[in-house]
């Protein structure tokens, strides 16, 4: 019997980026655009390397720091978590 070969995974299905608090549709696309589509590709993303997708954009003062946590929770569906601490965040910084 021939084996079935596993149909590719299909893309996942981009997240709504602009629902963590810091982020704008300007910067949800800049961050499609750099491969960051999902809330689980933000969450293990490097601040340094957002950093730089930042600066490449002209929004250098944009401050990456607080979408990491933010996208952590929303990745794993942790909604409560997250509208509690974006309650904390400006801007998507803490205050």
């Amino acid at each position: 019997a021939k084996k079935k070969e596993a149909a590719p995974a299909a893309p996942a299905t981009p997240d709504i980026l602009k629902k963590l608090e810091g982020i704008g549709p300007k910067v949800e696309s800049i961050l499609n655009e750099a491969g960051i589509k999902t809330f689980a590709d933000l969450a293990k993303a490097d601040v340094e390397a957002l950093r730089e997708v930042l600066a490449t954009a002209k929004l250098q003062m944009m401050d990456p720091s607080g979408w990491i946590e933010q996208a952590e929770l929303a990745a794993k569906g942790d909604w409560d978590a997250l509208e509690k601490l974006q309650d904390e965040l400006k801007g998507g910084r803490h205050v």
